[in-house]
């Protein structure tokens, strides 16, 4: 169930750029709830915990530090991404654009920050 949750329903298991493909589940997920505040500050938090109860343990059953069909966390940073932002989709189109460039350059502190073991280590780069 943790990998399961971990590569966003097998999200992550898309070929090439699986990090793209969940930020654009993340997308999906803000899409969908975009028009309710309390739902999306609900589903950001439980995605967001979810990410930290299940990355460590989907990395260590993968076998691989931080592997790259582990995705939850582009899907919460996604989410994080626009959590005050009014829907626009010029905000929706440059914020997902540069949540992608941030993510593959990781700037510091993001670069340090992966070092860490586990979920933390996941999670908290995003």
């Amino acid at each position: 169930m943790h990998k399961l949750i971990a590569t966003f329903f097998y999200v992550g298991y898309l070929p090439l750029i699986p990090g793209t493909f969940g930020s654009l589940a993340g997308l999906g997920v803000y899409y969908l709830i975009k028009g309710n505040p309390l739902l999306y500050f609900i589903v950001t938090a439980a995605i967001i915990l979810l990410g930290f109860l299940t990355a460590g343990s989907a990395e260590k059953e993968i076998n691989k530090k931080d592997p790259r069909c582990i995705v939850i966390d582009e899907v919460a940073g996604v989410l994080l991404c626009f959590l005050f932002i009014p829907y626009d989709i010029r905000l929706v189109v440059a914020g997902f654009l540069i949540f992608r460039l941030l993510d593959a350059v990781k700037p510091y502190p993001a670069n340090s920050l992966q070092r860490l073991h586990g979920s933390l280590g996941i999670m908290i780069d995003d």
